[in-house]
């Protein structure tokens, strides 16, 4: 092979391999700026409706998102003696009880009581379930969820 021929095959190799070496490099460190610190005392919570048709009484304060429109973390105060028909949420919820004797009963199973410092994992889809708070006081938790909070009534169904 004459030299010429070699060269003319060679660059291509060379202008790949370079490509792929800068391809595979690690970006160099970006500057990252902390956030500054959020510091929200109990009476400087915004508390809202949740949803003064389907849950009377029940209030909201959001910390972070919205729960009305996307993923949240927010406290969640239900009255003493409140109790909502078998239902459903779209999304999945991770709970923290706070205050309270809250009930819930997933369908076709006995109740299970959670009380101050109890976590939840509630599922979203189709875990079908009533929730309520003992008459005793009312009940505060913290909730988290990846998508809007929703209350979807199982159609047909009573308690």
């Amino acid at each position: 092979m004459k030299p010429r021929m070699l060269f003319l095959l060679a660059v291509p190799v060379v202008l790949v391999s370079s490509l792929l070496a800068q391809e595979a490099a690690p970006d160099k460190p970006k500057k990252v700026f902390p956030a500054p610190p959020i510091f929200l005392s109990s009476s400087d919570m915004k508390w809202v409706d949740l949803d003064p048709n389907g849950a009377p009484g029940v209030k909201i304060a959001d910390l972070w998102g919205n729960h009305a429109k996307g993923a949240y973390g927010a406290y969640i105060k239900l009255p003493a003696g409140f109790m909502t028909p078998l239902h459903t949420h779209t999304h999945p919820m991770k709970v923290i009880f706070v205050a309270g004797d809250y009930i819930q009963q997933p369908e076709g199973k006995p109740e299970v009581h959670l009380g101050p410092g109890s976590y939840m994992y509630q599922p979203g889809g189709n875990y079908r379930h009533t929730t309520s708070c003992a008459k005793s006081g009312d009940c505060l938790f913290f909730a988290e969820s990846n998508g809007p909070f929703d209350l979807k009534p199982v159609k047909g169904a009573s308690k």
